[in-house]
């Protein structure tokens, strides 16, 4: 390929001679092919171009405060940054901690699988605080809702299919559910994990401490369980008596 490349000009840097070959974007590497499709060869022959592996990162976490306006990093530690700059400075805080190195045997399209051993250190940091606040904002039926249209995205990205009507109909539908997921996340970085530290300023979060407490009555009244437990148990009656339920 540098050869080719290189008869029309174009100068391409090989670099060092690796086990396996390396694609990259913005937003993570991809390595595979040559050594990595031994499933015999372990993923820690691969060098981390993005960061470090988890035991070579820092002793100590690094505390990260992510702010997000209906759903998109906006901030990083109070500081307002473009798109770019956001996936940029995630990606270095991800992976001088270690964040974002996994491994798949992936399915691919044409019926095959293959190995990969994968980088996304930002979109780890990033995906995971917004995670955070989605469990704030999301009611248990847009939270499934949620799920099964982000898979559907995913898998129309990967067979090439952005601009198919299914992907633009999730999407109009994704941007719906989350249009209300703003507020600041702290996270803790460390070793290839992060940590849940605080959210703030929430304003459609659907938290209540006093209805959730286990420890005092100030919101919901536990009371008001009984009822709502013995009309699930109308229905888990009649399969029992219609010899459809399993002894």
């Amino acid at each position: 390929m540098v050869t080719y490349l290189s008869k029309f000009g174009i100068e391409a840097f090989v670099g060092p001679k690796k086990k396996y070959s390396t694609d990259a974007n913005l937003a993570g590497l991809s390595h595979e092919a040559e050594d990595l499709e031994s499933v015999q060869t372990p993923m820690t022959i691969v060098d981390p171009e993005m960061g470090v592996w988890p035991k070579d990162a820092p002793d100590a976490e690094e505390l990260v405060e992510l702010t997000f306006d209906g759903a998109r990093c906006v901030a990083v530690n109070g500081k307002r940054l473009s798109p770019l700059e956001v996936i940029s400075l995630a990606n270095t805080i991800g992976g001088r901690n270690g964040l974002g190195i996994s491994h798949a045997l992936e399915n691919r399209i044409i019926g095959t699988k293959s190995r990969g051993v994968y980088e996304a250190p930002g979109m780890e940091l990033l995906g995971r605080a917004l995670e955070y606040l989605y469990q704030a904002v999301l009611d248990r039926r847009a939270a499934a809702l949620f799920a099964h249209l982000s898979s559907l995205v995913s898998n129309q990205i990967y067979d090439g299919r952005w601009f198919d009507p299914a992907t633009v109909a999730a999407r109009k539908a994704i941007d719906e559910l989350t249009k209300t997921a703003s507020g600041v996340v702290k996270v803790g970085c460390y070793k290839g994990n992060i940590h849940f530290h605080s959210l703030s300023d929430v304003a459609a979060s659907l938290y209540n401490e006093a209805d959730s407490s286990m420890e005092a009555s100030d919101g919901l009244n536990p009371v008001s369980s009984q009822g709502y437990a013995e009309i699930q148990a109308v229905e888990a009656r009649s399969l029992a008596l219609a010899g459809q339920i399993a002894k």
